[in-house]
């Protein structure tokens, strides 16, 4: 199994458009990214702390690649946005990608950068790629959001 983490604006729609993919065998949201240990959801929405709303994703990577992850990543969320998806604003709503290995960066900005020069956005991609870090798992109310309650945020 590996892991990859992603932020794309709010956590419950990134979840929700990757937990029930084929190879996905978990999927878990928190904050990871900031300076702050152990931070809440309300430490977060302070746009204090550097923290992203984040989802980490463990898989098989038999079954769904890396490459896969980051195709789904880059089509449900705005990546030339900086610090914000639809309404939410701030930097915890940023795009940005937490790496695992050398080989998850090295995937990941090659297709950054491919996907920037394909002329498929009018402005340039903002997301950050950098090195995972401490994660933190929101509260248990925010696992599985739209499983428990519905309703959508991908933008």
């Amino acid at each position: 199994m590996e892991k990859a983490t992603f932020g794309a604006g709010c956590f419950w729609g990134v979840e929700e458009a990757f937990r029930r993919l084929q190879g996905v065998t978990s999927t878990v949201v928190g904050y990871t990214g900031g300076k702050l240990v152990d931070p809440t959801y309300e430490d977060v929405c302070t746009d204090k702390t550097g923290h992203a709303e984040v989802i980490e994703i463990e898989f098989d990577p038999s079954k769904i690649t890396y490459g896969d992850l980051l195709s789904i990543f880059f089509q449900i969320h705005d990546p030339t946005t900086r610090n914000r998806q639809g309404p939410d604003v701030g930097s915890q709503y940023r795009s940005v990608i937490f790496t695992h290995s050398p080989q998850q960066t090295k995937t990941a900005a090659a297709y950054k950068e491919q996907l920037d020069l394909s002329g498929r956005y009018d402005h340039p991609i903002v997301t950050e790629i950098l090195p995972a870090g401490p994660f933190y798992k929101a509260e248990e109310y925010h696992q599985r959001y739209h499983e428990k309650h519905g309703g959508s945020c991908l933008y």
